[in-house]
């Protein structure tokens, strides 16, 4: 008897404790955010997630009702800031903005100091920014099926930049070898910047690089845009064909900003992060000037936004494999 009682006892002080531990932590989430949240960035100052994230803030700080400040941690691709969001408490105080090349990694790295998956807690998309296929205007191609035929004809002889190994810009051209069986040569850079340079002065042929950075060059003639690789039509150029309607199915290259944080972050405080994001892509102000820079605004749920990373994930680990990288 005095057993049964003891294990009474002490079942009904576990009970007690997670019923304490549930209403503080529905405290803790009704009075969120209570201080500022940091947003790591793993890029330099400057770069596309810097752009975007600064242009949604001001909203988001308004529907949060407190400050959100930017914390820089460039490195390694992408990893060092990645590795401070993973291993941050999952308060919802800290988060970060992912690029494509987070879901790029695990293929290219033979071993992170954290799960892609299991590590982060998915708080939505901001942006989709489409890949641009652009060429030197005098190449003698104007559409997808023209450049592949050329392609084609001439195995071995053009030539496309991208802003180093493992970049999107880099797998982007070993896909599109990979499903239209053709042999393009990958030139690497040290960043797009000079690589779109070397295309204008007729250096490379070709180029994969997200819409906003060639869309400029585009407008003003230096280059050609023969396609965008979303799985749909820009709102920005609606006039300008997808690669898959260009004759490759299955050609998608895109380059997502998303917003994630630590695994284990309470689930109404990621819903008010998500919430807070959603609004800010929502507002007109905030669409236009977004896909004025041909981005994508996005701003879906938590659970789209989980199956997006694992989805993003698969498809990067089959295009490694195929085109042989040996990961690092």
């Amino acid at each position: 008897m005095r057993v049964r009682a003891a294990r009474a006892m002490a079942f009904r002080s576990i009970a007690c404790c997670i019923a304490m531990a549930f209403v503080a932590g529905n405290i803790s989430a009704q009075q969120f955010p209570s201080k500022p949240v940091r947003v790591i960035n793993p890029a330099a100052p400057g770069g596309n997630s810097d752009i975007f994230f600064r242009l949604l803030s001001p909203k988001m700080i308004e529907v949060l009702g407190q400050p959100v400040v930017i914390d820089y941690r460039p490195g390694a691709g992408g990893i060092l800031g990645a590795d401070i969001i993973a291993k941050s408490p999952p308060d919802g105080y800290t988060t970060g903005i992912v690029a494509g090349s987070f879901m790029i990694n695990p293929s290219l790295m033979r071993k992170l100091p954290y799960d892609t998956v299991k590590d982060f807690s998915p708080l939505g998309l901001l942006v989709d920014v489409p890949t641009g296929v652009v060429a030197h205007p005098s190449l003698p191609v104007r559409n997808m099926k023209e450049l592949i035929a050329l392609a084609k004809a001439r195995p071995g002889q053009l030539n496309y930049s991208s802003s180093g190994p493992g970049a999107v810009g880099h797998l982007s051209g070993e896909l599109l070898n990979s499903l239209a069986k053709i042999n393009i040569v990958h030139i690497p850079y040290k960043g797009i910047a000079p690589g779109i340079i070397d295309l204008i002065a007729g250096h490379v042929q070709i180029s994969f690089a997200s819409m906003p950075v060639v869309l400029g060059h585009v407008r003003q003639g230096r280059l050609r845009l023969l396609a965008q690789a979303g799985a749909k039509r820009a709102i920005s150029l609606p006039d300008v064909p997808t690669v898959e309607e260009g004759g490759v199915p299955g050609f998608v290259v895109s380059s997502g900003f998303s917003l994630v944080g630590p695994a284990g972050i309470p689930r109404p405080i990621a819903e008010k992060l998500n919430d807070a994001l959603a609004k800010s892509l929502r507002d007109p102000a905030n669409r236009k000037a977004l896909i004025d820079q041909g981005a994508e605004p996005v701003g879906n749920t938590i659970e789209e936004h989980a199956v997006i990373i694992r989805s993003e994930i698969e498809k990067w680990r089959k295009v490694v494999k195929e085109a042989g990288i040996e990961p690092q």
